[in-house]
């Protein structure tokens, strides 16, 4: 008998520790917008005003976002420890539509997006 609750004791272990080590993050493919965050939030734009301008903000700072066209804002993180800006992987295509294959991961309704690969939008 004590076998058998070992046993169930150390399976249920492994899973919990497996599903703690996955996170809470789901894979996600997201097609929208990249621009500037600040005019994501204050200007209530529906796409970038333009790429000269989106790369301006960002080369000046503003961490760039993706809007998706139902008008949900995704931030771009990294999922290392210390994290480093995502900047310079979307800089590339700030101002520009794209599709994305990463993790979403939300809190509070807020979405944060850890990018697995990123190309420009079919059109």
């Amino acid at each position: 008998m004590r076998a058998i609750i070992s046993g169930v004791v150390f399976g249920i272990a492994g899973l919990l520790t497996a599903v703690a080590q996955s996170g809470n993050g789901h894979a996600i493919t997201v097609q929208g917008w990249v621009l500037d965050s600040a005019c994501a939030y204050t200007k209530g734009l529906d796409k970038p005003i333009s790429v000269d301008c989106a790369k301006a903000c960002a080369k000046n700072g503003s961490p760039l976002v993706v809007l998706r066209d139902d008008g949900t804002i995704f931030m771009p993180i990294d999922n290392k420890t210390p994290a480093a800006s995502v900047n310079p992987k979307l800089l590339p295509f700030a101002g520009q539509r794209v599709s994305i294959q990463g993790e979403d991961y939300v809190r509070n309704g807020a979405h944060a997006l850890v990018i697995e690969s990123i190309a420009p939008a079919a059109k």
